[in-house]
């Protein structure tokens, strides 16, 4: 069974051979391009050049020598940045980064990047940047930008066996799809002015719609899935209540859900973090295929209830290590162990994939990812 028949018949619900394992398809899976750094020089891999596709999170792109190795079923698509330079935060750290983003060091050994108003820090020693979200270089043109996805999405398809899920951060073309359900501005709003709130989201709506038709002329042929999504939780609960999110949200995600699967074979992957154990109903209701990445340390977010209630009607995308209390610091042994029991929770009866909550942080020792993603292939047979 290749990689891209393995997460096609997983989303549909159909016999697959062991559970998909994903490191790196979409930018919430992913790995810090420090931590990447590490683990390729951990496997005796080449550590140049490492590209940064997320350049606020600092993702690195994970090469198809390290999914080969770990027996993953995904590959990020994003386009190589069209002019790029590299850069070295620090030893032993050299990065590919856009031409655009030029940071500039700071007399405490930190970096800043400022662009078109826009300003975002990293300090000394840091991993990832904070302040405003830079990661799109150039104005957002839709021609132009899913011209270049359906470049890379053709050449992936015809070269790899991988699946492929849009997600559209790096050139700004993504899909937001959940229509303001984590915005507590428009929540309150809703208060006041119902009627243009969803009046709002309503043309919001439309014009989703009508982006994802064109997306779906140049790049469906060759994807798999396309992202949504908008954190909608805090570490204990919503960030806003779910009648404001029923009432106001979710029927025009179910809309724009409603016209991807009438028009075309892609399936709808949301990203949603948090304690949102009580928005899964509303999120299953409205059409999503899959859900990550099923923050497990929230509050109310119990591995064997959430599949115990919704595993029948929703992939669950991650879930499967404890990024925020294993991961980054338990033994080996203990990142092996959390493996094992929350892949042989979520996948019982099918309709999971294995990734770790959210992403890879930089200072993640290499020996525990090794541990992850050796122990995630051990367990993955059906």
């Amino acid at each position: 069974m290749t990689s891209r028949e393995r997460v096609r018949r997983t989303l549909n619900r159909q016999p697959v051979d062991r559970m998909p394992i994903d490191l790196g398809g979409h930018e919430s899976t992913g790995i810090s391009a420090f931590a990447y750094r590490n683990l390729r020089e951990h496997l005796g891999l080449p550590v140049d050049p490492i590209r940064v596709h997320d350049t606020v999170q600092m993702l690195g792109y994970v090469e198809t020598d390290i999914l080969e190795r770990f027996h993953c079923d995904c590959i990020a698509l994003e386009p190589m940045w069209a002019r790029s330079r590299r850069w070295k935060p620090r030893d032993p750290y050299v990065f590919t980064i856009p031409e655009e983003m030029e940071p500039v060091g700071t007399p405490d050994g930190g970096w800043v990047v400022e662009h078109q108003g826009r300003s975002m820090r990293m300090p000394a020693g840091g991993f990832f940047f904070d302040g405003d979200w830079i990661n799109s270089w150039n104005a957002w043109d839709p021609e132009r930008v899913f011209g270049l996805y359906r470049r890379e999405a053709e050449r992936l398809y015809h070269e790899t066996e991988y699946a492929m899920n849009y997600v559209g951060y790096s050139y700004g073309g993504g899909f937001n799809g959940s229509f303001g359900a984590g915005d507590l501005e428009r929540a309150v709003a809703a208060f006041d002015d119902p009627d243009g709130v969803l009046a709002a989201n309503r043309t919001a709506c439309e014009e989703s719609i009508r982006r994802f038709r064109l997306f779906n002329r140049l790049v469906g042929p060759f994807v798999q899935l396309l992202s949504i999504g908008e954190d909608m939780g805090s570490q204990s609960g919503p960030l806003c209540s779910p009648g404001y999110i029923e009432k106001f949200c979710m029927p025009f995600t179910r809309e724009f859900c409603r016209v991807v699967h009438e028009e075309s074979d892609i399936k709808v992957y949301m990203h949603n973090c948090g304690a949102i154990r009580s928005l899964v109903p509303l999120i299953v209701d409205a059409g999503v295929d899959a859900l990550n990445p099923v923050q497990i340390s929230a509050r109310g977010m119990d591995p064997w209830a959430l599949k115990t209630e919704f595993g029948a009607r929703i992939v669950f995308w991650g879930g499967g290590c404890n990024t925020q209390e294993v991961l980054g610091f338990g033994t080996p042994a203990e990142v092996a162990a959390n493996v094992r029991e929350l892949s042989g929770i979520f996948k019982t009866g099918g309709g999971f994939v294995f990734s770790q909550v959210h992403n890879i942080m930089g200072n993640v020792p290499p020996e525990n990812v090794v541990a992850m993603l050796d122990t995630a292939y051990e367990v993955s047979r059906y």
